[in-house]
């Protein structure tokens, strides 16, 4: 792939330097745990990763080494929400900085998420100049998420445009988002590639009798594919107040469970809405970092719901279609695109969703095995991290080189 008339020639190494994610080790979040996984995975010697990583404190500014990779830490500017552009910027300085003092030839930059739009720019023609390339990750369409307000929503949508207009190549992990970026910014002829995020494909290392999963069971009066559940931030575009109604009404003896960071606020118009506090079965139950837990949680649902409508591939679908038998998805190409013919679809109409949870119960253990197996394949043979470091070293080392 040479998209943009760079070629490989004879290269010692292909300096990829990585922004946008909080850093690594990951601790929580999409971007950070696509940064851990595609440097833990990386098999090429010809690639050396750079991340920028986000410190509050000024005594921890520095540098280490993780995974393999060159890490360094950027004191975040204490300025409130905004602090994530500034961080953003000066770490994208400091990539700069380090180019230069190192003298590297064909540096590549990969920003993750469209923050820094209206301060671009400049940061790209200095990396040009360096003969360097600007990479970017567009994630999905944040200008549209109703967690901000109108003026914020404002700034994500110029900023997106600053992005799309001063990047040598997307990297869109949705097909969806690189048709969307085509079509919305068609006068700046933009250059993409589609790459989508990874999963891990292998089980819970907990057994069906360690404590710690038995334990949890116990606290929250559950068992073993006895309940639905849902993973994702609580934000209203997931579509909680749909899902909560639409499982109220169906006839389902199963429970619902949801693993999500609450806030009172939004709990409470919920509350007002579907007033699901009546209703024995829906069961909040916090966040759970432990990730062998999690992946038991995922693994011995009886099925998932997932009603993200804006976004690119989003990462909880992913490990949802790796371990969980029965996926429900919200009919929207972002979650069509990844899932195909291995999960059942609703929509938001009345008794859509409720509707799918009374057939889903009575399914056949046949079919149930048919889509758990075919959700699993899916992942495996398109989402795995191996195929999807693979393809991101194939693109850096392909792209690498100068200006032709």
């Amino acid at each position: 792939m040479q998209p943009l008339g760079y070629e490989w020639g004879a290269l010692t190494m292909q300096h990829v330097f990585i922004i946008g994610s909080k850093g690594i080790p990951a601790q929580y979040g999409g971007y950070e745990t696509f940064v851990d996984k595609l440097t833990a995975n990386q098999s090429s010697n010809d690639i050396k990763y750079h991340v920028a990583c986000a410190v509050d404190d000024p005594a921890r500014a520095g540098e280490f080494e993780y995974n393999g990779a060159h890490c360094f830490n950027i004191v975040r500017k204490p300025v409130g929400a905004a602090r994530a552009i500034f961080y953003d910027i000066d770490a994208f300085k400091w990539c700069l900085e380090y180019i230069e003092n190192n003298n590297i030839e064909h540096p590549i930059v990969y920003v993750l998420a469209c923050r820094i739009g209206p301060f671009v720019g400049s940061l790209a023609k200095s990396l040009h100049r360096m003969g360097g390339m600007l990479l970017v990750n567009p994630d999905g369409h944040e200008w549209m998420r109703a967690k901000w307000s109108a003026p914020v929503r404002k700034y994500w949508k110029a900023s997106e445009r600053g992005m799309v207009k001063n990047a040598d190549l997307l990297v869109c992990d949705s097909q969806n988002i690189e048709r969307y970026i085509h079509e919305e910014y068609a006068d700046f002829d933009p250059q993409t590639t589609f790459i989508a995020y990874g999963a891990d494909i292998k089980r819970s290392a907990l057994a069906d009798n360690d404590e710690k999963w038995t334990t949890w069971l116990a606290k929250h009066k559950l068992t073993p594919f006895g309940y639905y559940l849902v993973v994702g931030r609580f934000v209203p575009e997931n579509n909680y107040e749909t899902m909560l109604r639409e499982f109220m009404a169906s006839n389902t003896k199963r429970d619902f469970v949801l693993v999500t960071n609450v806030n009172d606020a939004f709990l409470d118009e919920l509350e007002s809405k579907t007033h699901y506090r009546s209703d024995p079965r829906v069961k909040f139950v916090g966040t759970v970092y432990d990730q062998e837990l999690l992946k038991k949680i995922r693994e011995q649902a009886y099925g998932y719901f997932h009603g993200h409508e804006v976004g690119g591939t989003n990462p909880s679908l992913l490990e949802a279609l790796a371990s969980t038998q029965l996926n429900l998805l919200l009919k929207v190409g972002f979650n069509q695109e990844v899932a195909e013919d291995a999960a059942l679809y609703w929509d938001k109409g009345i008794g859509s969703l409720s509707g799918l949870i009374d057939k889903t119960d009575k399914l056949p253990v046949e079919q149930i095995a048919k889509l758990d197996a075919a959700s699993t394949k899916r992942i495996a043979d398109y989402y795995s991290w191996r195929y999807i470091t693979d393809l991101y070293e194939t693109l850096f080392l392909t792209i690498g080189g100068q200006p032709a």
